[in-house]
C-alpha cells in the first residue's frame, strides 16, 4: 500500500462529514475514481455511516431522575455516617481522655480548696507566743515558787556538851508530781545524819508548806526532781 492511499483513507471520516475543503474533496474523489481498493474501503465507511444514522436516540427511563436522586441521597448519608464515625473515633481516642484528665484535675483542685477553706474555718488560729512562754521542745525541771508561811530554819538539838550553837545546811531531793505536789523526798545530807527523826519531821513540814511549778516536756507537765537546801541551826540542849 502506497503512502497516497494511506493519506486518502485517513481522510475518509472527514470527507463523509464534509469537514474537508474543496481542493481536498476533489483530490479524494479523483483518487477514488482511479483506485478500486480505496473505493471498496470507502464504500464500507459510507455503509457504516448510514447504519449509524439510522439508529434512533435512546430515550431515558422515566424514573431516571428518581433513581439519580436516591443515589445522591445514599451517597450523602454515607458521607455523613463516615463523618460521624470519624468524629466519634477522634473523641474516643483524643478528646475524651484529655477531658477526663482535665475534669479530674479540676475536681481535685476544687476539693483541695474546699478542704483548706473548711479547715481554716474549723481549726482555731494558734495562740500568740508571749515573751515568758517556754519553748515546746524544752525539758524543764520543777521550780520552787513560794512557801505558804514564812520560812524558818530547821532546829537541830545537840547533846554534845562540847558543841556550841552554830548554823549549817541540809540538802534535800524532792520528787514533784505533774500537779506541783511533793510525793516523796530524800535527805541527802544533814549535820546529825539524813535519818535523824527530828530532821525528817521538820523537812516534811517545810515541803508540805511549799508550792512548786512542775517540770514539763514539750509543754506538758511531768514528774521531776528538785534539789533544795534548808538552813539548819544547831542548839545545845
Amino acid at each position: 500500500m502506497n503512502p497516497i492511499c494511506d493519506n486518502i483513507r485517513s481522510s475518509f471520516s472527514d470527507y463523509l462529514d464534509g469537514a474537508v475543503n474543496g481542493h481536498e474533496m476533489q483530490a479524494i474523489a479523483a483518487h477514488l475514481a482511479s483506485c478500486t481498493t480505496c473505493t471498496e474501503e470507502f464504500e464500507g465507511w459510507k455503509a457504516m455511516q448510514q447504519t449509524l444514522s439510522a439508529l434512533r436516540t435512546a430515550k431515558a427511563p422515566g424514573d431516571l431522575g428518581l433513581k439519580l436522586r436516591l443515589a445522591i441521597s445514599r451517597e450523602k448519608a454515607a458521607r455523613q455516617a463516615n463523618w460521624r464515625d470519624s468524629l466519634s473515633l477522634f473523641w474516643d481516642n483524643k478528646l475524651q481522655p484529655f477531658v477526663l484528665q482535665a475534669a479530674g484535675g479540676v475536681a481535685c483542685a476544687v476539693g483541695l480548696v474546699a478542704t483548706i477553706t473548711f479547715l481554716l474555718g474549723v481549726v482555731p488560729p494558734p495562740n500568740a507566743v508571749l515573751a515568758n512562754d517556754e519553748p515546746l521542745g524544752a525539758l524543764t525541771a520543777p521550780h520552787y515558787l513560794y512557801t505558804a508561811v514564812a520560812p524558818r530554819p530547821i532546829v537541830i538539838a545537840s547533846h554534845d556538851p562540847r558543841a556550841s550553837d552554830s548554823s549549817s545546811t541540809i540538802v534535800v531531793e524532792a520528787m514533784i508530781d505533774d500537779a506541783g505536789r511533793v510525793y516523796d523526798y530524800t535527805v541527802i545530807s544533814a549535820p546529825d545524819g539524813p535519818d535523824a527523826p527530828s530532821i525528817q519531821a521538820q523537812v516534811v513540814d517545810q515541803l508540805l508548806l511549799s508550792v512548786f511549778k512542775p517540770g514539763s516536756a514539750f509543754g506538758i507537765p511531768v514528774k521531776g526532781r528538785l534539789l533544795m537546801t534548808f538552813s539548819a541551826v544547831s542548839i545545845h540542849a
